[in-house]
């Protein structure tokens, strides 16, 4: 019976994972294990608590393993510790606490997954070789298509002029074209990241 409701538990996990994961992080490999893994966990719980020799035979054996497979998504060390929670609490034969965990778990994962999360910021990059650039009138151009805008570092060599702003605007196109027309700035790089804003 804790073999059963640990092989449910796998089985409903899997079915999580596959359905909150991100497309680009999406492992088959992985999923198949958190499916396995409550039910090998809960084997070795009825193991240990059978038979005193066992027990420590196999905390000797698990205490040796070297798993080096780097995991590439942070989120899914949570749906590994999950299983082996899982497995440990139904191998003791705790299912109400196995099947509040993973209700518990499935709602956090939703709600905190239907979170939107910000864009990152851009850096806009301006260089030019003429002291001629009126950098007060870049500027404010760059603040009319922006909704945040901070100069971050100014660098001068000689008539050679570099300055990079941290900006988050949704108007990129137009403030590289605005940027365009003034033809003292010689170099116009618009960097993107693509993760996440922490708010």
């Amino acid at each position: 019976m804790i073999l059963v409701m640990a092989c449910f538990i796998g089985i409903y996990i899997y079915a999580v994972y596959r359905f909150t994961s991100k497309a680009a992080f999406y492992s088959r490999d992985l999923n198949i294990t958190i499916a396995g893994m409550p039910v090998i966990v809960a084997a070795i719980m009825i193991a240990m608590q059978s038979n005193l020799i066992v027990s420590l035979g196999m905390v000797g054996a698990l205490s040796i393993v070297r798993f080096r497979n780097a995991v590439k998504n942070p989120l899914d060390l949570l749906y590994l510790f999950w299983t082996i929670s899982a497995g440990i609490i139904c191998g003791v034969g705790l299912w109400i606490l196995a099947l509040g965990l993973c209700i518990i778990m499935t709602v956090l994962l939703l709600v905190l997954g239907a979170v939107p999360a910000s864009k990152a910021l851009s850096i806009l990059v301006l260089g030019a070789d003429s002291d001629n650039v009126d950098w007060i009138e870049v500027r404010e151009l760059i603040k009319k298509y922006t909704k945040y805008h901070k100069q971050k570092s100014r660098s001068i060599k000689g008539n050679e002029t570099e300055i990079i702003y941290e900006i988050r605007t949704g108007q990129e196109e137009e403030l590289v074209k605005a940027l365009q027309k003034y033809t003292q700035i010689e170099r116009i790089n618009f960097l993107s990241h693509d993760g996440e804003y922490r708010i």
